[in-house]
């Protein structure tokens, strides 16, 4: 009896630890990118927002209209920012690289 219950505590304690391990391996598929782009109007920002957020791989997107950037929440294992580059291009606007680029990937510090 006491064998029965270190065995299904061990196993309980390792299916915790493997579930915390997968989420840690989700966060690091996620990447955000900041783009500058020659919208003008609010038909221009809902125009991208209704488009880019059906963009493969897109997981969360903010259209900033008075400063003009549209900042783009992605899967880095379902597009790349060429891709989300090309397809604001695909609307029909300019689209310049933002300064501003976060990668949730965790790299090891030198």
């Amino acid at each position: 009896m006491r064998t029965k219950t270190i065995m299904l505590t061990a196993l309980f304690l390792l299916g915790l630890s493997s579930g915390v391990s997968a989420k840690d391996v989700k966060e690091n598929k996620k990447a955000e990118v900041t783009f500058l782009v020659s919208m003008t109007c609010e038909n221009c920002q809902k125009r991208i927002e209704d488009n880019i957020s059906f963009e493969k791989g897109v997981t969360g997107l903010d259209v900033n209209l008075p400063q003009k950037t549209v900042t783009i929440e992605y899967r880095k294992d379902k597009t790349t920012p060429d891709k989300l580059k090309t397809a604001i291009r695909k609307l029909g606007y300019t689209v310049t690289p933002f300064h501003k680029t976060k990668d949730n990937s965790k790299e090891p510090s030198k």
